[in-house]
């Protein structure tokens, strides 16, 4: 049975691989690092979108400061998305798209460090391995789903509104 805590873990280090990868890539056709980016693209917005639907709702249910948490983490996902439309705003392989991929790279990279020292921390110390097995079904489940980018809406989402609609309170 899947864990959540494990699955999100597993997709922090292929984004890091994925990013190395373009780093190695700088220098090739502009072609070759668009369909490397735009695969990565995908998978960041899909694993948000997986977060929101599934982990975050937990969060904010079983997890001290659950709130702050989540709120942060809807704020990060929000300057993700910023992040990858103004790669998909510029040339491939110019000045600008690479600039926007490492804002890219800047913003998931601190967005995964907060999120494992904090709420996957929590949640793992809360003892739930039940609900953490469910949750890492939920979470296969929405990544099939939702696979390629199929359904997926990639607009911000407001941070107060989705802790107010998913919160205990």
């Amino acid at each position: 049975m899947p864990d959540v805590c494990d699955l999100i873990l597993d997709d922090h280090e292929v984004f890091r691989r994925r990013f190395a990868e373009l780093d190695d890539e700088r220098r090739r056709e502009p072609a070759t690092v668009s369909a490397l980016w735009e695969s990565l693209a995908e998978h960041l917005e899909r694993h948000a979108a997986a977060e929101e639907h599934v982990f975050y709702p937990a969060v904010l249910d079983r997890v001290p400061e659950g709130e702050h948490e989540a709120h942060h983490a809807i704020r990060d996902h929000n300057k993700i998305r910023d992040a990858v439309r103004r790669v998909a705003d510029a040339e491939p392989g110019s000045e600008a798209w690479w600039s926007a991929v490492d804002a890219a790279n800047e913003e998931n990279s601190d967005h995964m460090a907060e999120e494992e020292r904090g709420p996957l921390s929590a949640f793992r110390q809360a003892g739930i391995q039940d609900l953490r097995k469910d949750l890492g079904l939920r979470f296969v489940a929405f990544n099939l789903d939702h696979a390629g980018g199929r359904a997926l809406d990639s607009d911000d989402v407001d941070p107060d509104e989705y802790v107010q609609q998913h919160g205990a309170g």
